[in-house]
């Protein structure tokens, strides 16, 4: 099928075209009008990134081409610097954290599945990992869809930017944003109410432990007294519409409160929709915080989904940069089948031909690895086929280890006894249980009886890139002391005299019982009246 797409690429060169983006080089599935979609979004970004890598290595001496330079991709992996395309940047920054926290946070030897709550600026970014990245093929981004392997990430528009309205007697959390400048309130720049002044309000963020960057000089640190002003102004107007409706008033404290309670409920809905509306309980995973200021609703999200542990990186606050140099370089193939898989006859034509295209995408990208360098002890390939039942338009990307599979069935043995045999026999296993464990959990049935169609085949290689060296703190001689004290809010304590601890001060193995802040140079934690904090013996 694409003939006539390089027909037309070779006439495009031959009148002098230097950027050409075909949708059957870019993503060769189905469906043409994503596909077309993809190859526009491709043709203009692509420019844009090549003149960005043209300008940043002109910065280096003539020996910059020895150097391996690679970049990340939406889908969680790096690919070489030569090989970027445009449609695959588009969640580069969120895709670096889920690396990071997964890389971080899940434990291989409980396989306790995890959320990832990246809460930022401007917006708050969720997904999930239970030992595989959760990829979607096809996203909407700004009206247009893109039909490209990406993280399953989730953004909402609730972050320490977002705006605070009161409008027709509700409190509104965004989805406006006081963005970096003005910034909110204590920016000093003339900026609106936001969350980071509700947090700074209610005693959440320490201004003597943030760098003194704000105002006209970028010399003053956060304006606690703008704010106290502001929050006195909207709690006087939303006092006088509660008069007018016979409502009891509220106090400054009970307003920034209550605008916190809408963010975050806001920020929980999206993790309720890659968890519970797929068939998960949110309340089995371990919530990872963070971003700069994923810390300080940890607890209060956590107590919202039912989670009972939260973990919060050293490194929280830039834990989306630290990802990138964990991330692994990802080489992933994939082309349209078109054929029905037939479980009754694993050795017939039809499925036979369909391993041997298999088994010919992960020959291919097992050579692309090792031509990097890469040894092939190194190498990890997984297998996949997009699969749907007759008669549906609803595919799910497949692969015969699902990791929901084997720990929900203690499939393991029966996974490697599929992996024994001849040269197709790594490939094989039965990917339509798979898919209907996927099917049922996701939408609740299973339509028994029903032919499953191939729509396509995919192959995903990863070579390992720097490893995750972990270190061990001189473990905790004594209590840990305070730093300081601030009197925070919390909704059923009120203001509560609080201590404060520097993160670089605590040892392994600290408890620190809630209430109380830690601070770090990137992050600020918030532990709740009756949350334990411990840290753990590698920090």
């Amino acid at each position: 099928f694409p003939d006539h797409e390089l027909i037309v690429e070779s006439i495009c060169r031959k009148i002098g075209f230097t950027q050409i983006s075909i949708s059957s080089a870019l993503m060769p599935m189905v469906k043409l009008v994503p596909r077309g979609q993809t190859a526009c979004v491709d043709a203009y970004l692509t420019p844009l990134i090549l003149d960005y890598v043209s300008g940043f290595s002109k910065g280096f001496d003539e020996n910059f081409e020895k150097v391996k330079v690679t970049f990340m991709m939406s889908d969680g992996g790096m690919c070489p610097v030569a090989k970027f395309r445009g449609y695959k940047a588009i969640l580069i920054g969120p895709a670096g954290g889920v690396v990071g926290y997964a890389e971080t946070t899940y434990d291989t030897s409980t396989k306790q599945p995890v959320i990832g709550f990246d809460m930022g600026g401007t917006s708050t970014d969720v997904s999930r990992f239970a030992g595989k990245y959760e990829h979607v093929f096809d996203t909407m981004v700004a009206g247009v869809t893109i039909q490209a392997p990406q993280l399953n990430i989730t953004t909402v528009a609730a972050g320490g930017g977002s705006r605070l309205f009161f409008r027709s007697g509700m409190f509104v959390v965004g989805p406006e944003s006081a963005g970096a400048h003005p910034g909110p309130v204590c920016y000093r720049k003339g900026g609106p109410l936001a969350i980071t002044d509700a947090n700074l309000f209610l005693g959440r963020v320490s201004p003597q432990f943030f760098p003194k960057i704000f105002g006209k000089d970028e010399n003053q640190p956060l304006d606690e007294d703008r704010v106290r002003s502001a929050f006195v102004e909207m709690t006087t107007s939303i006092n006088s519409f509660l008069c007018e409706n016979e409502l009891p008033k509220m106090t400054e404290d009970e307003v920034a409160y209550g605008f916190i309670k809408v963010a975050n409920e806001s920020m929980c809905r999206p993790i309720r929709a890659i968890t519970e509306a797929k068939g998960y309980a949110a309340k089995q995973h371990i919530l990872s915080c963070f971003g700069g200021a994923g810390g300080q609703h940890a607890c209060s999200i956590a107590r919202s989904l039912g989670i009972r542990r939260v973990f919060v990186h050293r490194f929280a606050g830039i834990l989306s940069a630290y990802g990138l140099g964990l991330a692994n370089l990802v080489v992933d193939q994939q082309e349209p089948c078109a054929e029905t898989y037939t479980e009754e006859d694993e050795e017939g034509e039809g499925m036979k031909k369909v391993y041997h295209r298999l088994q010919g995408l992960v020959d291919s990208v097992r050579s692309s690895l090792l031509s990097s360098g890469f040894s092939g002890e190194g190498i990890r390939v997984e297998t996949y086929m997009n699969l749907r039942y007759e008669g549906t338009d609803t595919s799910i990307m497949t692969s015969y280890d699902d990791t929901d599979v084997d720990h929900d069935n203690n499939n393991d043995d029966a996974n490697r006894a599929n992996r024994k045999g001849d040269k197709n026999d790594h490939i094989k296993g039965d990917y339509a249980r798979s898919f209907r464990h996927k099917h049922k959990r996701e939408f609740g049935f299973t339509l028994h009886g029903r032919k499953i169609q191939i729509d396509d085949i995919r192959v995903r290689a990863t070579a390992r890139g720097s490893p995750l060296l972990s270190i061990s703190l001189p473990p905790s001689s004594h209590p840990p002391s305070p730093s300081d004290h601030s009197f925070v809010y919390f909704e059923r304590e009120g203001r509560v005299k609080t201590p404060v601890y520097l993160l670089s001060n605590l040892a392994g193995g600290d408890e620190i019982k809630g209430p109380a802040l830690i601070i770090d140079q990137t992050s600020t934690i918030v532990i709740d009246p009756f949350c334990l904090a411990r840290i753990t013996p590698t920090g």
